[in-house]
């Protein structure tokens, strides 16, 4: 299932939204990216994220999932942003 124009609309301006959010959190450019059915927002964990952490942690409860994953480089907090899905949660 694809999004369709009004859903793609609001997911995107939800995106832009929490990615200005994490950039004025972080001092970084976040990265945008599409994914079937969703757009994921993440940023590298940076000292600016962690003195704000609580600030950080609302930002990314905006998402509909979201977490911290590590890398060989430190580590990335992200969240996705999915399309609402039609008849009962699961």
């Amino acid at each position: 299932m694809g999004h369709d124009r009004h859903q793609n609309t609001a997911i995107r301006t939800a995106a832009a939204t929490v990615a200005r959010q994490l950039s004025e959190l972080t001092g970084t450019q976040p990265r945008v990216i599409d994914e079937p059915d969703a757009v994921r927002v993440e940023t590298d964990v940076n000292h600016a994220a962690l003195s704000r952490w609580t600030r950080l942690l609302a930002v990314l409860e905006l998402g509909t999932e979201y977490g911290v994953s590590r890398t060989p480089d430190g580590q990335i907090a992200w969240l996705r942003i999915t399309l609402r899905r039609k008849g009962p949660r699961p």
